[in-house]
């Protein structure tokens, strides 16, 4: 599945060569050479993933992960930190900085790739292509197809994204707030009762497969996947 990736990385050689790399493999780029481009750019769109490289003119790659991980809005950002700095107490600080992995320089593009392919099924399983089941419900993500016991079901885009989320994250109690953050999107402003009108939605399009009954209301907090009900 494609991420909007952003880059921060000073040097703008290795820059275009990762950002080359990620468009290839289908992904969208941002790119930024300093802590004030990068912010702004976060402020702008929230990204799936930053490159973050320690190393930057001002304000360097650990202050900005800490100022991510301290901010409401980008704390579960997954982070790459990228890094001439091979020491073992280098790589300490870095994860202690609130970096999800730590990649020195110099690496392939293709370990970078992997890297995030691997970074990318732990933190944000919803972004990935991976085929998902549960109770024999199939989401496939790559041929946008929904099966129940079989049976093939016929869901929105929305709808999809929504169940998506859902079972890579069963068992969970989401709120309205955090469905339209995760699903519909950071800078998408829509109210919260339209995650109602969806779920619903949602569970009409179960029914056919009687999955619907997976789709739980928790009363005063949101919605759950109950996978093993």
């Amino acid at each position: 599945m494609a991420l909007n990736v952003l880059i921060v990385e000073d040097e703008a050689a290795i820059r275009e060569l990762i950002a080359v790399n990620l468009e290839s493999a289908g992904h969208h780029v941002s790119r930024a050479s300093d802590a004030e481009q990068a912010l702004t750019c976060i402020r702008r769109t929230l990204p799936d993933l930053v490159l973050l490289d320690w190393m930057l003119p001002g304000q360097s790659g650990l202050a900005i992960a800490r100022r991510l991980r301290a901010n409401e809005r980008t704390r579960t950002i997954p982070i790459i930190m990228l890094t001439a700095k091979s020491a073992e107490q280098d790589k300490v600080l870095g994860l202690e900085a609130g970096a999800d992995d730590y990649v020195t320089k110099p690496f392939s593009p293709r370990e970078l790739l992997a890297r995030i392919k691997a970074l990318m099924r732990r933190r944000a399983p919803q972004l990935t292509d991976d085929v998902v089941e549960a109770q024999g419900l199939r989401l496939d993500p790559t041929a946008h197809r929904v099966s129940g016991n079989g049976l093939a079901l016929d869901l929105g885009p929305t709808e999809f994204r929504l169940l998506h989320f859902f079972m890579t994250h069963a068992e969970r109690v989401y709120s309205r707030a955090q469905l339209l953050d995760r699903v519909w999107g950071d800078h998408v402003f829509v109210e919260e009762r339209t995650v109602d009108v969806h779920i619903r939605r949602l569970r009409q399009a179960l029914e056919a497969s009687g999955h619907d009954r997976l789709i739980e209301t928790v009363r005063g907090a949101g919605y759950r996947f109950a996978a093993t009900a």
